[in-house]
């Protein structure tokens, strides 16, 4: 009986998505306006991984809902994808080339803070609206009213992590290795050291290095001299993961924690038993499926990628694009100003907790502390906002 009940609510929950969104596959494409949503993302360089995962979640909605009705007429939506290359200065390029070649109604992305920062700022100007979807530094948001992101931010992130280090692990010290060059490195790491120093902690150091860098042995050996309980050190996943490689080859044993760019596959297999223990925040949990929402993405996730984990970014780029759907319905237009005011008032359920906005626009959601055990991700604990 409860798999038949199971059952029917992923089924309604599908038809009330082909309802909402439109989803109807025996009409032709052809016969339908289109809605032009644009995706800028790292598909190459340093924040790649992350950046390619999360369009495999915006894709895998889009797959399963093309269609929006505006108004009383069905659209076909069409994705604009473009690489951002994991550069600054390359994003608000690209930002630029969706909305004026494109002509994109909206943006989806990005991946990384340092790149939506300047993206966000190219749509502010053109007053388009862009959502991101696990960009958590503060910045991408501020003073910017056509910026909008459906994950948490840092200082959230950031408070979640200092309070697990003092009250979970027990450290009263701490040193924190930080990305110089990253606006999410230098921001989750100021808001640890205010609230793990809140609580009472000592942040013994901090230590920079620069995205892409491969030796850290100056940095580490300074750490180490130190003795701290505890290591704090977000960046990207690939940086992180050679980080704690070379911290244990130093022989430093502390527990090292992160933020949520480490729940990416390329963390264990990178790190490999290296990264045993290592403990981070992030926005999603395939032990929480107790939602159609979380149920019906996963089904399709798994029969598509039989054996893969998903990555919390994955989730956060499935769900950006269906908050983007339920604007352009509310909103009846493609009108930009339009879309933006829907999305002020978004109440989406969705895979990683509904989505609704704060008065920046930045999402209202939980943060799941997740370790490795065994090489593989397992769930510890929910801390709601």
């Amino acid at each position: 009986m409860k798999n038949a009940l199971k059952i029917a609510s992923l089924m309604l929950f599908a038809v009330a998505f082909v309802f909402v969104f439109g989803g109807c596959p025996g009409q032709q494409a052809g016969e339908d306006p289109v809605v032009r949503i644009g995706i800028h993302q790292p598909l190459t360089g340093a924040s790649e991984v992350s950046g390619n995962l999360q369009l495999r979640g915006m894709q895998l909605a889009h797959e399963l809902f093309p269609y929006v009705y505006v108004g009383r007429v069905r659209h076909r939506v069409e994705l604009f994808i473009a690489d951002n290359e994991s550069n600054r200065y390359v994003a608000p390029r690209v930002v630029e080339r969706l909305i004026d070649e494109d002509r994109v109604h909206l943006i989806l992305g990005t991946a990384s803070s340092p790149l939506a920062i300047p993206g966000a700022a190219v749509a502010r100007d053109r007053e388009i609206p862009i959502i991101a979807a696990s960009a958590t530094n503060p910045l991408v948001t501020l003073g910017n009213p056509w910026s909008f992101r459906v994950c948490f931010i840092d200082p959230f992130q950031g408070t979640v992590m200092a309070n697990f280090a003092f009250h979970h692990v027990g450290a009263r010290t701490a040193a924190i290795v930080q990305d110089s060059l990253s606006e999410y490195s230098l921001g989750l790491s100021r808001f640890f050291l205010d609230n793990f120093q809140r609580l009472g902690g000592r942040v013994l150091t901090m230590v920079n290095y620069n995205t892409g860098d491969r030796d850290f042995t100056e940095q580490l050996t300074a750490v180490k001299a130190l003795n701290p309980d505890v290591i704090f050190a977000p960046g990207v996943v690939a940086d992180s993961a050679h980080i704690i490689v070379q911290a244990r080859q130093l022989g430093i044993a502390a527990p090292f924690l992160g933020g949520d760019t480490w729940d990416v596959g390329a963390f264990l297999s990178i790190g490999g038993d290296y990264v045993e223990g290592a403990a981070f925040s992030t926005m999603f949990s395939e032990e929480f499926d107790e939602t159609p929402e979380v149920q019906q993405f996963l089904s399709e996730f798994r029969s598509r990628w039989p054996g893969e984990s998903v990555a919390a970014t994955t989730a956060l780029g499935y769900d950006a694009y269906i908050v983007a759907l339920d604007a352009i319905r509310r909103a009846g237009s493609l009108d930009p100003h339009r879309i933006r005011e829907a999305l002020v008032t978004a109440n989406v359920p969705g895979v990683t907790g509904t989505t609704t906005f704060d008065e920046n626009r930045d999402g209202i959601k939980p943060a799941f502390v997740k370790y490795v055990h065994d090489g593989q991700f397992r769930f510890l604990t929910l801390v709601e906002p």
